[in-house]
């Protein structure tokens, strides 16, 4: 039988295991979490931390803070967060601070640890309530909350509803005395759940004040007048605090600096603000530095300020927590540091006014709508694996300079879904009509730079010059085609509502919206659909009829039609294709490669390969189309750890690519095609295996052969290059006068997409119906020109064509442009 350390009884026992105490601690031997904050009322900005009291000097870099889901769910009794445990200061405290949502509301517990910990790890197999047997690490201290639902757990001391006869959960709470640790609820006074102590206002009666770093206080009905904080300390120079390595040499210590306020972040989550003062002469120390002080009075740009703290790291940035500030009246705001990049040594100006004189392009907006941040460039980059081969001295080459050439610009905020959103140029609100696109450019932002969320960013606090430098452009149109085929990814169009698309109705509205108005826009007369649902046909069909409500023709004939084939394969997704009717006809039945084909096509991990031949009505001429989506890079495979340059699963792909080249040379339709035309997301930059597999095979990469190796369809970690695909055959290239990619979603930031979800109403309401950010990958347009069959002449045997001369006109100059299915005029003439 396995042992266990007893929580649910109390952490007395496990400490005296660990020979961390002999005896249950009063005022306690061991460091204890002596006051928490989870959740407050309205937003818990600035208001989420664990402080810890203990020794002065007791060493804790073997600790960690977990955090232990307690709600009745899949995750129950798992680690949903590590952070190591702050150090002490010279008082006993060590406070860490969350961002915001850094801990979770509801039922939760707030553990001190020794010892290793992992995010995810399960503590409680079983879900009695206690930490199993060789977790690996020792609890020290521990306590839960737990909500009114039933079926939650808690450990270490729980303080439940009701435990001081409250009926609300707790959201926070204070040990009075402090230190004290009797394993037991009546150790603890409820925190007052509208912030009182760093937020205005007060507890009710009896309830604790929030102290973050503080002595812990109980209101007693009488406000105390805070100590009026004075300016007659000699400071120490900030850039002594700072140091010159990465982290401060007095960390622990209290310090008095004094200086000038260059950036105010006291609301919006970070709960402080920076300031500089005039230097130590040092130019490998930092004048600059941030204040956490969520309490503290308000101040605004250009304050001088004293302010007395502990110097402490904060994920890798220097700061004064636990602060007193005092003000010493106006002072001079310093001229801002020109950094260029690349930056040679951002630590010498961490948290400093600083300003990007360079013109920069936008390069990466994933986080813009959930955090406000946007990563900028000297120029726009490409992933190293779109230019060159994988493992190449030119792919690391290509690695290296981008990450040398690139910085973050930040909003000064910490919450997530900020309203409103800042315009990461002109700092004013993002609107549909003031907004950005990817490749954009901005010249002359300043801020101060500093180390969060893992990254260097500058917190903006003067616009920089914004230059629209990528318009939104239209459909592509390919001169000289007078058939296009697409490829368009419609992310995630399922219409069953609260799966991996749409969540209400409102929301597959205005997704289907987006995604009409693209299809329509394109006109192509075939197009391969990414990433709709694989529900029998269900989605595709309302789809299709969606496209014909939307523009009807003149006789009433349905203007577009899809391929029926059921359900295809095992996931949730699948590939689809729809064409138009009046410009060509499905020839024969569609066919489906999947393991069963070829195990080499894994379609357990792949999705089937769909393959339809299509005739021409204008030329008779027929072509097959081969829609595909290959396996993602993001998850891994069992047997195929991937490749550090091409992701996951790379053999997966790149054994389906030789088995597709395979199955096509079959003429798999039966329908003796002109050739084949192979579409969609191979999930492969153009010089990994996958591709260069299909190009051995016979297969030309259309884009790369038309735009160039610059060209993209997606941006991932603000780099470009293409997933999406036309490839051709030999028998078909010689038809192929075009390809392109229509940049209407790659671009685009997020915040405009169909999707309502984390996101506050303003931004919600920065919705349009049209074809911009209708998906994250850009559609890509094949444009083809056949040469009509010549009719038999009379009097040669078997009905031959004469051998044409020197003087024969080219029949793809003679033959005028048609108009396509929405009327629009024709494209000109065939190319020769």
């Amino acid at each position: 039988m396995r042992t266990r350390t007893p929580l649910g009884t109390g952490t007395v026992a496990a400490l005296a295991l660990s020979g961390l105490v002999a005896t249950p601690a009063v005022a306690a031997e061991h460091p204890v979490i002596n006051e928490f904050s989870a959740d407050v009322d309205s937003t818990d900005t600035g208001l989420e931390y664990v402080e810890l009291l203990g020794a002065p000097g007791t060493d804790l870099s073997d600790h960690r803070i977990v955090i232990v889901e307690g709600d009745s769910n899949t995750n129950q009794g798992r680690v949903i967060r590590v952070d190591p445990a702050p150090a002490l200061d010279a008082s006993g405290r060590g406070l860490l601070q969350y961002p915001l949502n850094g801990i979770q509301n509801g039922s939760a517990s707030i553990l001190l640890v020794q010892g290793p910990a992992t995010n995810g790890q399960v503590v409680d197999a079983d879900r009695d309530g206690t930490i199993d047997d060789g977790v690996g690490f020792t609890v020290v201290d521990a306590v839960g909350v737990t909500d009114a639902d039933a079926g939650d757990l808690g450990y270490g001391t729980v303080l439940a509803r009701g435990f001081d006869g409250s009926s609300a959960t707790v959201g926070g709470a204070s040990r009075m005395p402090e230190g004290t640790d009797t394993d037991a609820p009546g150790d603890w006074v409820r925190n007052a759940f509208n912030g009182a102590g760093v937020r205005t206002g007060t507890p009710a009666v009896g309830e604790a004040w929030n102290t973050p770093g503080a002595a812990n206080r109980v209101f007693e009905g009488d406000v105390e007048e805070p100590p009026v904080e004075t300016c007659d300390a000699q400071p120490t120079a900030i850039g002594a605090v700072q140091g010159s390595g990465d982290a401060t040499p007095l960390a622990g210590q209290t310090v008095t600096v004094r200086g000038t306020v260059t950036g105010d972040w006291q609301v919006g989550g970070f709960g402080g603000f920076t300031i500089q003062d005039a230097g130590d002469g040092d130019a490998a120390t930092s004048d600059g530095i941030f204040v956490y002080a969520p309490q503290a009075r308000d101040v605004t740009e250009g304050d001088l300020v004293q302010v007395t703290g502990t110097a402490t790291e904060h994920y890798g940035m220097t700061q004064i927590a636990n602060a007193a500030v005092a003000d010493c009246g106006e002072g001079a705001l310093p001229e801002p540091v020109a950094l260029e990049l690349p930056i040679a040594d951002h630590e010498a100006t961490e948290s400093m006014l600083v300003t990007l004189p360079q013109t920069l392009s936008i390069l990466e907006y994933f986080n813009y709508g959930r955090y406000g941040q946007v990563v900028v460039g000297t120029e726009r980059q490409m992933q190293p694996t779109a230019v060159a081969a994988p493992g190449s001295a030119e792919a690391a080459a290509v690695r290296e300079a981008n990450a040398a050439n690139r910085i973050t610009i930040d909003d000064g905020r910490s919450s997530q879904n900020p309203d409103p959103a800042i315009h990461p140029g002109t700092l004013e609100t993002f609107t549909l009509e003031h907004g950005f696109r990817g490749g954009d450019t901005i010249t002359g932002i300043t801020g101060v730079l500093d180390w969060r969320f893992d990254t260097w960013a500058v917190q903006p606090t003067d616009a920089g010059t914004y230059a629209a430098q990528n318009p939104r452009p239209a459909a592509p149109e390919i001169e000289g085609a007078d058939l296009e085929v697409a490829s368009f990814n419609v992310l995630n169009y399922f219409t069953t509502l609260g799966s991996r698309g749409a969540i209400t109705a409102a929301e597959l509205e205005r997704q289907q919206a987006k995604i009409v108005a693209a299809i329509t826009e394109l006109d192509s007369a075939i197009v391969g659909l990414l990433e709709i649902e694989n529900n029998d046909g269900a989605a595709l069909d309302t789809l299709v009829q969606a496209l014909n409500d939307a523009a009807p023709t003149a006789d009433g004939a349905a203007r577009w039609a899809g391929i029926d084939t059921g359900r295809l394969g095992t996931d949730e997704i699948t590939t689809a294709l729809i064409y138009q009717p009046a410009l060509v006809a499905p020839e024969g039945a569609h066919a489906v490669l999947d393991s069963s084909v070829d195990a080499r096509f894994d379609s357990t991990k792949n999705r089937p390969a769909l393959a339809q031949s299509f005739r021409d009505l204008a030329t008779d001429r027929i072509l097959t189309v081969a829609v595909n989506h290959l396996k993602s890079k993001g998850s891994a495979c069992e047997g195929d750890s991937g490749s550090p340059e091409q992701g996951n699963c790379n053999a997966v792909r790149t054994a389906a690519a030789a088995a597709l080249a395979d199955w096509l040379a079959t003429d798999p339709t039966g329908a003796d095609s002109e050739g084949s035309l192979i579409i969609g997301d191979l999930n492969a930059y153009d010089h990994e295996d996958p591709i260069t597999t299909l190009e051995a095979a016979g297969y030309t990469d259309l884009l790369e052969r038309h735009q160039g190796e610059e060209a993209y369809t997606y941006v991932f970690d603000g780099q470009l290059g293409y997933l999406d695909y036309g490839l051709a055959d030999e028998g078909l290239l010689e038809s192929v006068v075009g390809a392109a990619a229509w940049h209407a979603n790659a671009d685009e930031v997020s915040l405009i997409d169909y999707s309502m979800q984390f996101k506050q109403d303003a931004q919600d309401a920065l919705f349009a119906a049209d074809p911009y950010r209708a998906s994250d990958h850009d559609a890509v347009v094949i444009g083809l020109s056949f040469e009509a069959d010549e009719p038999e002449e009379p009097g040669l045997p078997g009905g031959g064509h004469p051998v044409f001369g020197d003087d024969h006109p080219v029949h793809g100059d003679q033959h005028p442009g048609r108009g396509f299915g929405n009327g629009k005029p024709g494209k000109g003439p065939h190319a020769s």
